[in-house]
């Protein structure tokens, strides 16, 4: 069996944790922030867990 390619736009957008989740940056962080309210762009900071439906689909770009 050869070796497995680590889609290299998923390695740059997610990580995996110790714990067996993924996690992964918000959205809507980069620019038009001015229409954004504080409490808004506060909650977007940081990550959060990759959604159930779709952790199968990452990791299958993520083997290793």
């Amino acid at each position: 069996m050869p070796k497995l390619k680590t889609k290299s736009g998923a390695a740059k957008r997610f990580r995996k944790q110790a714990s067996g989740g993924i996690k992964r940056g918000s959205a809507f962080m980069r620019h038009i922030l001015t229409k954004k309210s504080t409490k808004r762009k506060r909650q977007l900071r940081g990550g959060t867990a990759v959604h159930a439906s779709d952790v199968r689909a990452v990791r299958a770009m993520l083997p290793y």
